[in-house]
C-alpha cells in the first residue's frame, strides 16, 4: 500500500515515525510519503517538506504568512495526486491537514487521522469538517472518544503513543550512558524545554534561563531540537553557563531533577517521566487576546487538562516571568510535600492514558481499513 503522512511539528514526527515502523511491519511492501522531520526521514527517506519549514504558530503568525501556507497547500495537493496513495494519514496540525483532508475526500482518498487536535479546547466548528471528510478517527487522549461521542462521531481510542516512546529511556544504564556523553557536570540537573518552534524558543528561553544564577547549586541544561543551531539558542542565555543538548530531550528528562517547560507536548512527556515541573506560555499580545476569547478549556497544560484540575503551575503571559519562575521552581525543589502530590497525580494520570501499545493499534487499524 501507499501511505502519505502529514505531520507538521516535533512531536508529529516523533508519532510519525512510530507509526510508519509499525505500518512496514504489517505490511511489508509499504511505501511511504511524508511531510515531517528527521525520525520520519531515518525510515521514509527524505521527507517532501521538512517541520522546520512548516512551524507557523499563533493568530497573528498564521495571518502573516499566509500566502507561503497556501502555496504548500497547493503544492502538497498536487504532490498527493501524483503519489497516487492508498490513503492520507493526518497528525494533529489542524490548519492544514483538515484543508488537506477535505480535498483528498473530494478525489476519492481515504483519510486517516491519527492524534486528534485539540477542537475539545477551541473551534469545535472542525467536528464538521472531520465527519465529512475523516473515515476513521483515531485518539490518543481518553476523553476525546466522550468528547466526539456528543457530536455522533464515531472514534477509536487507541492509547497514548508516548507510552509507547518514553518506556526504553528509564533505565539506569541508559541514563548513566547519556551522562558519560553529554558532558555535563556532577550536579543535578534543572531541564529546559522551551519548545521547538523558533517562535516559542524565542518567546520562552530567555525567561526561562534568567533564573539559572538564583539556583547555583543546580546545572541548567536545554533540551535543543537539531532543527536549529546551537548560536541560534545561545542568543537567549546571555553570559550564563548553561549547557545546550541537541536531539535528546528524553535522555535528558531521566537523569533531570525538575524542568521548566513550554506548554505543549512536552508536558505531558515531562509527567511520563514522573519529573516535577512548571509551565510556560507566552504569546504575542494579538495572538493571546485573540486566544483568549476563543479557547473553551481552563488549562492550558496537557496533565492539568487530562486530570481536570491544577496539578502543575501554569505561568502565563503576564504571570511568565523570572521572578514568579523563582518562586514556582523552589517549591518544586526544596518543598517535598509539593513535590510528592505531585508525583503522585503523575501516577494518576499514566493510569488514566490507557496501556501502551498505541502505534501498534493505530497501524492495525489502518491495515483493516484498507483491506
Amino acid at each position: 500500500m501507499k501511505y502519505y503522512l502529514i505531520a507538521g511539528e516535533a512531536s508529529g514526527d516523533m508519532h510519525g515515525s512510530n507509526l510508519m515502523r509499525e505500518l512496514m511491519i504489517t505490511d511489508t511492501e509499504a511505501q511511504f510519503r511524508f511531510w515531517g522531520g528527521d525520525r520520519m526521514a531515518e525510515l521514509g527517506g527524505k521527507p517532501v517538506m521538512h517541520i522546520k519549514d512548516l512551524s507557523f504558530m499563533g493568530f497573528w503568525e498564521v495571518l502573516m504568512n499566509i500566502r507561503t501556507i497556501l502555496g504548500y497547500l497547493k503544492f502538497c495537493e498536487t504532490d498527493l495526486l501524483q503519489f497516487k496513495s492508498d490513503v492520507l494519514i493526518l497528525i494533529d496540525y489542524p490548519g492544514f491537514n483538515l484543508r488537506m483532508a477535505e480535498f483528498a475526500r473530494k478525489n476519492n482518498i481515504r483519510v486517516v487521522y491519527y492524534i486528534s487536535p485539540q477542537i475539545w479546547a477551541w473551534k469545535q466548528s472542525r467536528i464538521i469538517k472531520i465527519k465529512e471528510n475523516v473515515d476513521k478517527m483515531l485518539v490518543i487522549l481518553p476523553f476525546e472518544k466522550e468528547f466526539y461521542g456528543k457530536f455522533g462521531v464515531e472514534v477509536e481510542f487507541v492509547g497514548h503513543p508516548l507510552l509507547d516512546a518514553i518506556d526504553k529511556y528509564r533505565s539506569s544504564s541508559a541514563s548513566q550512558s547519556f551522562l558519560q556523553t553529554s558532558g555535563l557536570s556532577g550536579k543535578p540537573i534543572i531541564a529546559l524545554l522551551p519548545g521547538s518552534r523558533k517562535q516559542e524558543i524565542c518567546s520562552n528561553l530567555k525567561t526561562m534561563a534568567a533564573v539559572a544564577n538564583d539556583f547555583p547549586e543546580y546545572q541548567f541544561v536545554v533540551a535543543a531540537v537539531n532543527e536549529h543551531t546551537e548560536s541560534f539558542y545561545n542568543k537567549f542565555l546571555g553570559q550564563s553557563n548553561i549547557r545546550v543538548v541537541f536531539g535528546q530531550t528524553y535522555h535528558l528528562l531521566a537523569v533531570s531533577e525538575a524542568a521548566i517547560v513550554a506548554s505543549g507536548t512536552a508536558t505531558l512527556e515531562t509527567a511520563l517521566f514522573e519529573l516535577p515541573q512548571v509551565v510556560c506560555y507566552k504569546a504575542s499580545p494579538i495572538s493571546y487576546f485573540i486566544a483568549r476569547k476563543l479557547v473553551k478549556v481552563r488549562y492550558i497544560s496537557l496533565v492539568n487538562l487530562i486530570l481536570n484540575r491544577e496539578l502543575v503551575a501554569e505561568l502565563i503571559q503576564a504571570k511568565f516571568t523570572a521572578r514568579h519562575l523563582k518562586t514556582e521552581l523552589s517549591e518544586i525543589l526544596y518543598n517535598q510535600e509539593y513535590t510528592k502530590r505531585m508525583i503522585d497525580g503523575y501516577k494518576e494520570l499514566i493510569q488514566l492514558l490507557g496501556s501502551e501499545g498505541a502505534s501498534p493499534n493505530a497501524a492495525k487499524i489502518i491495515n483493516g481499513l484498507l483491506s
